[in-house]
């Protein structure tokens, strides 16, 4: 009686060791939830943070992009501007020089 009332008793045992080591492991993996919670917040906080200043340095970048483009585009006009006044310029020489010959050649025609 006593030896089948040990196996009993241990049965007993095992079954609640059983339930107790369930409760705990569903404790602990509730736990974890709860802990990671707050981290998982704060993450989430940061990652948005972080998302709405990449959205601010990508407007910056577009803006910088315009700004470079518009100064290329400024560059071009004030270089093409330079190249028509030095052939201009280099023109009006030659026509000023065509006009000195010609009242060169008529001093010279003329008599003293």
């Amino acid at each position: 009686e006593l030896w089948i009332s040990l196996e009993e008793h241990q049965d007993a045992l095992e079954l609640i060791m059983s339930k107790y080591r369930k409760q705990m492991l569903q404790l602990l993996q509730n736990r974890k939830g709860e802990d990671a919670e707050p981290a998982l917040k704060i993450h989430q906080a940061n990652s948005l943070e972080i998302e709405s200043q990449i959205d601010r340095i990508c407007e910056m970048g577009e803006a910088m992009r315009k700004a470079i483009q518009v100064d290329d585009d400024q560059f071009f006009k004030v270089q093409e501007k330079l190249a028509q006044l030095e052939l201009e310029n280099k023109e009006l020489r030659e026509l000023l020089s065509i006009s000195k010959e010609s009242f060169e050649v008529e001093r010279e025609d003329l008599p003293d």
